[in-house]
């Protein structure tokens, strides 16, 4: 028999809804604070557990609050997510045809690139070659900007990749439509969209988790066929040296 939903229960659900998707740090001080003022036991350890009742009261209306990681620096991230529609569905509601149509030739570039990343001239350049209505370019970079504030897309010195919230929430979509480039993380089983693979087997992880699972190797190997692993460690000397020369060129 699933717990009993509270007051506080609902207060974080209706904040959850109101923010889209919430950084773990972020979640645990709402966790605190509805516990505090609905006067509900409350344990810093126990976030977790408060979600998982919210989530067996969700499950009748096929919705779920998941927990992702953030690509980025690693750091976990709650997001609530519609299971009875795909993600691009319940963003045609919110976008015009050829604005879904351009964030879904945006998420082409992305996820058969090599790094997860799709640069802005590349996606702008997509604006006169749309089916449903052609852009102009001026439209297209606004609609980048829509899509990065609706934490659909994160830009970083002009170069595009989804969204912790996007990949979340859109995971098995992107699996699904995209199984010859889509991976999980070896160490995390989330989906992967900036990873590192084995050369030999092919095993795809996150670079956060990469920079933990080798954090103390000094000869690191694939955790999966435990043949060398080829690429440079996130935040080792070599790592940067390397970025620093991609830069300068």
């Amino acid at each position: 028999m699933a717990a009993q939903m509270t007051d506080a229960h609902r207060r974080f659900l209706q904040v959850l809804m109101s923010h889209g998707i919430m950084e773990g740090s972020e979640a645990r001080k709402l966790h605190r604070c509805c516990c505090e003022i609905h006067k509900v036991y409350y344990a810093h350890d126990k976030l977790d557990y408060f979600i998982t009742t919210i989530n067996s009261h969700l499950q009748p209306l096929f919705m779920q609050i998941r927990k992702g990681m953030s690509e980025g620096d690693g750091r976990a991230h709650y997001a609530l997510v519609n299971l009875a529609e795909t993600e691009i569905t319940k963003m045609a509601s919110d976008y015009a045809e050829n604005e879904l149509e351009l964030f879904r030739k945006t998420m082409d570039l992305i996820m058969l690139s090599e790094n997860g990343f799709a640069s802005s001239t590349d996606i702008l350049n997509l604006a006169d070659q749309l089916k449903t209505k052609k852009m102009k370019k001026k439209e297209a970079e606004q609609m980048l900007k829509v899509f990065v504030e609706n934490k659909w897309l994160s830009e970083r010195k002009g170069e595009y990749t989804l969204h912790t919230r996007c990949i979340i929430e859109m995971e098995q979509y992107i699996l699904t439509n995209y199984p010859d480039t889509a991976r999980k993380c070896n160490i995390c089983h989330s989906l992967a969209i900036q990873s590192q693979v084995c050369e030999s087997c092919g095993t795809g992880m996150h670079l956060p988790c990469v920079r933990k699972y080798f954090r103390a190797q000094t000869e690191p190997r694939c955790p999966q066929c435990n043949t060398t692993w080829s690429c440079d460690i996130p935040g080792t000397e070599q790592a940067i040296l390397t970025k620093i020369e991609c830069d300068n060129t």
